[in-house]
Parts: structure tokens; C-alpha cells; sequence
């Protein structure tokens, strides 16, 4: 991969009072911040180490820009297709803000030399900021790395180590970094690269993405049962749980909770597919086949639960409607993300949730206005 430093901004800690606050606006309302001093600014172009502790484990990137060229020639690897409707909206909001104020998630294989190489830095350097979130229960610490010399090993590391990366979170901000690309004229950097924050594969987590549905397309629940019936082994179980391994799902409906597992026929009219997800059988068997909801992305009757917010947040939701019924699904596993991109497919909508999660404005990439540009 080929790294690139950039000047960046970061927030000025002690002029925030209420930070979850600040980094929930900041995404909408940078260029008032900005403009009312609530940013640093970095002279010199810098690349910085990240590194996120909570729960119990540490997670260690690298954030810097990396060139087009590597998003042009496949070496970013996608496994979601973006929707024209959300890329344009965040097109505008990117030049309306004029800075990207969160990068791109990109997972890479492990490389040990680089691992070393980070916490070597990390010990022999003060870190740039430090800040707690979730009452302490979330700590972030993000270094400096601006010494030239010290760039080009960590340039050198990446461009022979890490051919290739795979895009965990932020597939409509990549896309909307190569339009932009694309429609640059005046032969100016700005645009030249991708903000991005490399983790390796190992310090990346896919939790679970589940749904629920406010309708059951006109079917009684006993009718909805008995259809569903011919697709999964249906189970009751006595209190609310998620699945305990792939190819099972848990459901809730009217109250009740039940496990699902696929018929073995089921699993046989895709033995062909190179991967086989539950969200894709969901999506064919039950969302289509039976509620009749054929774009799940956009359907309104579907709303996405990520796993962060647990069972209650999935109880919370289905319970607002006498019709609605919430589906759980396994978490999605990294190697079935990789195989999926590696192959050129794309995953379900709302497929996967990937921790660690940065924070918008947390280091922010500004980007000037630009002769030749269009937002059309």
C-alpha cells in the first residue's frame, strides 16, 4: 500500500465539555468548530497511531492517507455496493464541511514487523492526546508520527508488506473519495488520497447485524408460523437469546421467543455458492419469498439492529408494532468477508458491524475548494 502523510486537525480536549456531544454533532457541524476554535492544527504532514482499549483488549492502526492509485487497482478490496442516494449525500456533505472528519476502516493480514515497529514508537513517544469515553470505560490514545525518516520506514513497511486491504467501514466514503478524484482537474493533492485507518485483521471484530420487521405481508402469526415452518427446524425457548453458531437464527415474535435452523435442503440448494450466509438465505427465504420485501435496504418495514446494542435494543424495537417480528443472526466471520471480496461478490445489506468504531473528528483530514469539482 502506498502511504501518504497529511496535515491534519484534532480537537482541542479541553474546550469540550460533553465529548460523546462533540463527536456526535462534529460529522454535521466541523466548519463551525473549526471555525470557532475548538481544533489544533499540525504543521508539518504527519501519519498517527491509534490505539482504542475497552472491554477488556487493545486495538492497534495506523490512520494516514493512502493513495487513489491503490483503490484503482484493486488493492482496496469492497465487499458492500454503495447506493447513489447516500453517495451523493455524502459528496455534499463533504464539500459542504470541506474536510473528512472520519476515515475509512481497512483491514489488512498481520504483519509482525509492523506490529513491532508501532509499539516501539509507542513507547518511546509521548502520545499526541489521550481522552476516556463510555464514563471511562473506553480509552483512546492517538501518536504523532512526523520525523520524515520515520515516515518512509513506516511508507516502506506498508508498500512491502500490505499488498493488499479489504474495506471494513466506510464503503460510500471511498466511493465518494474517487469520485471526487476522478473530477479533479486542476492537478492539485487534495484528492489524491483516501483517509484511512489500517488495522490488521486480528484487532478487527464483526459483530452481529439483526432485524426486525414491522409486518408479517398479512399473514396471521399462526400462518406465519406454520410457513415458516417448512423452511427452519423451529424450537420455543424459554427467554430471549442470540444464536450460538452459524446457520441459526433466533426470533421473536408476539413475545415469544424461538431458534431456527435451517432445513438441510435448504442448505443443499446452495452447496454451489462459494459462500453461504444466514443474511443471504434470510433475505431469499423469509424477507422475499414470505413477507415480500424485496429490497431490503431500503424497505422501510425493515429496520437494522447492530449487536452493540444487545437484545434489549432488538426487544425495544419489535415491540413496537403488534405485527413486527425480530430476527437474530450469527455474527458474519472475517474469512467469509475476505472470500467474498476476493472473489468480486458483495455481502447482504447490513451484513456486518465492525468494531473498533472511530470517532468523527477525532483527527480530520481538511480538504480545500477545489476549481473543476462537481457534486452532479
Amino acid at each position: 500500500m502506498q502511504l501518504l502523510p497529511f496535515r491534519a486537525t484534532f480537537p482541542k480536549l479541553e474546550k469540550i465539555q460533553v465529548p460523546e456531544q462533540f463527536f456526535g454533532t462534529v460529522k454535521q457541524e466541523y466548519h463551525k468548530y473549526f471555525e470557532e476554535g475548538f481544533f489544533n492544527e499540525i504543521a508539518e504532514p504527519s501519519m498517527f497511531i491509534y490505539q482504542i482499549t475497552k472491554d477488556g483488549r487493545s486495538f492497534t492502526g495506523v490512520i494516514s492517507g493512502v493513495h487513489m492509485e491503490d483503490c484503482l487497482n484493486d488493492r482496496v478490496l469492497k465487499h458492500e455496493e454503495t447506493l447513489a442516494d447516500k453517495e451523493e449525500k455524502q459528496l455534499q456533505l463533504l464539500l459542504r464541511r470541506k474536510a473528512a472528519v472520519k476515515p475509512v476502516l481497512l483491514a489488512h493480514q498481520p504483519v509482525p514487523v509492523i506490529k513491532n515497529w508501532l509499539e516501539a514508537y509507542k513507547r518511546a513517544e509521548l502520545p499526541l492526546m489521550k481522552f476516556t469515553l463510555r464514563g471511562g470505560k473506553e480509552h483512546h490514545s492517538i501518536w504523532c508520527v512526523s520525523a520524515p525518516a520515520q515516515i518512509e520506514e513506516l511508507q516502506e513497511l506498508f508498500r512491502e508488506k500490505v499488498p493488499i486491504t479489504y474495506i471494513a467501514d466506510g464503503h460510500h466514503r471511498t466511493s465518494t473519495a474517487l469520485r471526487l478524484f476522478d473530477q479533479t482537474t486542476d492537478g492539485t493533492e487534495d484528492y489524491d488520497s483516501l483517509f484511512a485507518a489500517f488495522f490488521p485483521i486480528h484487532d478487527i471484530q464483526i459483530q452481529d447485524f439483526n432485524r426486525v420487521v414491522n409486518s408479517l405481508n398479512g399473514h396471521s402469526p399462526a400462518q406465519f408460523m406454520a410457513r415458516l415452518s417448512q423452511t427452519f427446524e423451529v424450537e420455543p425457548i424459554d427467554q430471549p437469546a442470540k444464536p450460538r453458531r452459524k446457520f441459526e437464527l433466533t426470533m421473536c415474535l408476539r413475545g415469544e421467543w424461538y431458534r431456527l435452523q435451517w432445513k438441510e435442503r435448504i442448505l443443499l440448494e446452495y452447496a454451489s455458492e462459494a459462500v453461504v450466509l444466514d443474511a443471504m438465505l434470510l433475505n431469499h427465504k423469509v424477507m422475499s419469498k414470505l413477507l415480500g420485501i424485496e429490497d431490503v435496504r431500503n424497505d422501510r418495514r425493515v429496520k437494522y439492529i447492530e449487536g452493540p446494542r444487545g437484545i434489549a435494543g432488538v426487544m425495544k424495537e419489535v415491540e413496537k408494532g403488534s405485527d413486527s417480528v425480530a430476527f437474530c443472526l450469527y455474527p458474519v466471520q472475517m474469512e467469509e468477508v475476505i472470500k467474498v471480496a476476493d472473489i468480486g461478490q458483495v455481502l447482504p445489506p447490513k451484513s456486518t458491524w465492525f468494531e473498533p468504531r472511530m470517532k468523527n473528528g477525532l483527527l480530520v483530514k481538511r480538504i480545500g475548494k477545489r476549481v473543476g469539482v462537481s457534486a452532479k
